[in-house]
């Protein structure tokens, strides 16, 4: 099974999206519903500033699954979301983490 890191990049109307709690909700429920999604969350330039993309880690043999995923999850909008998907390795294999 290989880890892959997705980095979202967004338009500033994607905070429109981002706002409507039942879209919001829908996104939620969709990554829990994927425990294939190991980890994700919202990014921003600074601790202030408004979100402008997202990160995910996934677990997923081939890298078209992990587009699959993205392109079903309701936060997804083309045309204010662009995402890189990149196979990733993590170091310090034998560490284990709790966010």
């Amino acid at each position: 099974m290989q880890r892959w890191a997705v980095i979202f990049r967004d338009t500033d109307d994607m905070l429109e999206i981002r706002a409507n709690k039942e879209l919001r909700d829908q996104h939620v429920a969709y990554a829990k519903a994927h425990p294939e999604l190991l980890i994700g969350g919202g990014l921003k330039t600074d601790a202030d500033s408004d979100f402008c993309g997202a990160m995910w880690i996934v677990e997923a043999n081939e890298k078209a699954e992990v587009e699959s995923l993205i392109l079903a999850d309701p936060f997804y909008v083309a045309v204010h979301r662009t995402y890189e998907i990149f196979a990733w390795g993590k170091i310090l294999e034998d560490k284990s983490v709790t966010l």
